[in-house]
């Protein structure tokens, strides 16, 4: 089928959801795509089973807060932001629903999160002006960027390249391996003009 516009009209919901009692702000699909998790407002996590459409279980974090909620490559553990206390990020087992790790370095409220496709490492972006490179290995930030503004950071699908979005003024690619020498790209992004800088 192809997806036009007015074939996306003619879609309907099947199944309507009503774990949480406010504001979905995430969503997630563990990597076999068997599992969906969402976190709310309401300071929950739900997850979905996919194949029978129905929740599976309810996690709290009432002391924290949760946002930004991201599978691991692991169905069983997922990553998030905090949105009470500090701006502590979260490596949470769905299993016991306890943390096993945090990283703990942004000084203000962290406003993206991103795995990595190939292995266990992750970026996160907050509004203290930096995005950060991880391992769920270790507590201990890999890498930090300064940048000037709002911050949201993604990879590409082969783990290699990500890229750092500013205050939508303009993306910038880095090669992971050689992040620290800067961007081998920026595209400036605006109303009127926009272009491909190599750098």
């Amino acid at each position: 089928m192809k997806l036009t516009e007015s074939t996306i009209r003619t879609f309907k919901p099947v199944k309507y959801f009503k774990e949480n009692s406010d504001r979905i702000n995430s969503l997630s699909y563990s990597s076999n795509g068997e599992t969906l998790i969402s976190s709310s407002d309401d300071d929950q996590m739900v997850t979905y089973d996919c194949s029978s459409g129905t929740p599976k279980r309810t996690l709290n974090s009432k002391k924290y807060g949760v946002n930004l909620i991201q599978f691991t490559h692991s169905p069983t553990t997922a990553i998030h932001a905090s949105t009470k206390i500090d701006d502590t990020i979260r490596y949470l087992s769905l299993h016991d629903n306890k943390y096993i790790r945090y990283f703990q370095s942004h000084t203000k409220k962290v406003v993206s999160l991103c795995m990595s496709p190939i292995d266990d490492t992750f970026l996160s972006g907050s509004m203290d002006s930096t995005i950060r490179l991880w391992d769920l290995r270790s507590p201990n930030c890999h890498g930090v960027m300064h940048v000037s503004g709002r911050p949201t950071a993604a990879f590409d699908p082969e783990g290699l390249i990500f890229a750092a979005g500013i205050n939508s003024e303009s993306v910038k690619l880095y090669d992971l391996r050689s992040f620290d020498k800067g961007p081998f790209a920026t595209f400036k992004l605006g109303m009127e003009t926009s272009g491909c800088i190599l750098d």
